[in-house]
Order: C-alpha cells, then sequence, then structure tokens
C-alpha cells in the first residue's frame, strides 16, 4: 500500500466533503438538529457527510473495515480500518460557529498510519501518514519550539454530558490558567490536535473523548514532532477515552498539572 498517494486522494475526499458541509452551513436549518443524548447533536448534514466518506473510502481502500460516529458503516477489516468523524464540532456547525472539521484516520493494526484533517472553513487540510512528516496544505508542519509551560498556550474540551469529574477538572483547569499563556476551547478535538502539530498551540488535553475524535489528529501531532498519551504515559490513546498531546517539551510539566487533580476513582 502507497500511504503516500493514499494520503493525497484522502485530501481530495475530505476537502470535497468538506465543501458540502460549507455549502449545507449557508441555510441550514437548526429545527432539522436531532440528539442522541443529553448534548450529543446529530443533522443530516452528519450523516451525508458520512456517507459521501465512506462512499469513496471504500473506492480508496477496499479491504478496509470502518469504525464510524454516525454509524453509516461498522464493519471491522481484519488490518484496514478508517476512522472516521464526518463533521467533528457539530453543536458548533448547529449554531452557526465556523469551527468544524472532517476527521478521518486509518489503522494498521493497532497503530494509526494516516491521518487527515480538513477545515472547510479556513481551507486548512491537514495531513500525515507514518513516517512520512506532517503538512498544512502540502507545506511541511512542526510543533512549537517553546520549552516551558509558562510560554505555552493550551486548548482543552470541557464535559457536555458527564459531569461526574468536573470538579477535578475545573482545579486542573485553574492550574494550567495560572501557570500558562492561557486556555483555549475550540470545541472541536480534531483542530486542537492539529493546532498542536502546526504551533497554534502547545498542548491539549481532554478527556470523554471518542476514536474519530482523535485517530486522524494524534498522528499528524507525532508526524509533526510532538508528543501523545494518555493522562498519564502508556495505555491506549485512541481508543482510552482520554488524551494529552503536546509539543513534547511541556508534556511532563502537563501530566504533572493534570495528575495534582486528577483521580478517577475520587
Amino acid at each position: 500500500m502507497n500511504l503516500s498517494q493514499l494520503s493525497q486522494n484522502l485530501n481530495i475526499l475530505a476537502r470535497s466533503t468538506g465543501s458540502f458541509i460549507l455549502n449545507e452551513a449557508r441555510n441550514f436549518d437548526r429545527s432539522k438538529v436531532e440528539k442522541k443524548g443529553f448534548n450529543d447533536l446529530v443533522s443530516y448534514v452528519d450523516k451525508q457527510a458520512e456517507e459521501k466518506l465512506v462512499e469513496g473510502l471504500r473506492k480508496l481502500l477496499p479491504e478496509a473495515g470502518f469504525v464510524t460516529e454516525e454509524e453509516t458503516a461498522s464493519t471491522l477489516g481484519e488490518r484496514y480500518n478508517w476512522i472516521i468523524d464526518p463533521l467533528d464540532g457539530t453543536t458548533n456547525f448547529t449554531h452557526g460557529l465556523p469551527v468544524y472539521c472532517v476527521s478521518v484516520g486509518l489503522t494498521d493494526g493497532a497503530e494509526v498510519v494516516l491521518g487527515v484533517v480538513y477545515d472547510p472553513n479556513r481551507d486548512e487540510c491537514f495531513s500525515a501518514f507514518k513516517g512520512g512528516g506532517a503538512f498544512l496544505n502540502d507545506n511541511p508542519i512542526h510543533v512549537s519550539a517553546a520549552t516551558a509551560l509558562k510560554d505555552a498556550l493550551i486548548a482543552t474540551g470541557f464535559p457536555y454530558y458527564d459531569f461526574n469529574l468536573m470538579q477535578q477538572y475545573l482545579q486542573i483547569m485553574a492550574g494550567f490558567m495560572n501557570n500558562s499563556h492561557g486556555v483555549r476551547r475550540l470545541g472541536s478535538a480534531a483542530l486542537d490536535l492539529v493546532y498542536v502539530a502546526c504551533g497554534r498551540v502547545e498542548g491539549f488535553f481532554e478527556y470523554n473523548l471518542n476514536s474519530w475524535d482523535v485517530a486522524a489528529g494524534v498522528l499528524i501531532v507525532q508526524e509533526a514532532g510532538g508528543h501523545v498519551s494518555k493522562f498519564t504515559e502508556g495505555g491506549d490513546y485512541v481508543f482510552g477515552r482520554e488524551v494529552v498531546a503536546s509539543n513534547g517539551a511541556i508534556h511532563a510539566e502537563m501530566l504533572a498539572t493534570i495528575a495534582e487533580h486528577w483521580n478517577k476513582d475520587a
């Protein structure tokens, strides 16, 4: 399998899907929004975008299976699997806030080997394949050179339905706010991750994430020279529901800040 060529074809497919989403956004009717659960929104745009991706991806790699947010396809492959979030940032989209993206990752066994995140509002296509570096619109990108948390800008995501650990999370955010340039909440984990990759922020952390939120982004961070883990080193950060991504230099400080207050058993 030629990952370089597959990445180029995936970029084209992600851009096409993003164009569809952007076109629908111009006249989107919020009355068409459905709820999968408390504060868990979905629209026909999510579903149709996913259908377009699945159709295109089947042509690119027929032997691959799928892990999809909207369950358009759910048959796992023996070796390869596409992990798809057709519209990461659905709540932003439904409110007309232009911060959302298409995110597609490819796994070979347990390893992510290809990822694309496309932001249609800014026409920014972030991509990477294993061992090939990371790119923004075909230009190489690298993580920030900041060496300390005090010089860093941190991104995160707020819990929107599981509030059992809210107090711990607020204490962690206070720790970052007191020891960095600040904390930002964009509403799209995939964009948070690629912003780490291109140096716009130095770090990102969040819990209660799904594999489709992070699969593409974590590879792009790693190929841009960054580091990814769970809230502690080790473990499965793609399917493990929590992730810390950084430029590498501030990773230990980020983990220490989180560990000071994070105790899931409390």
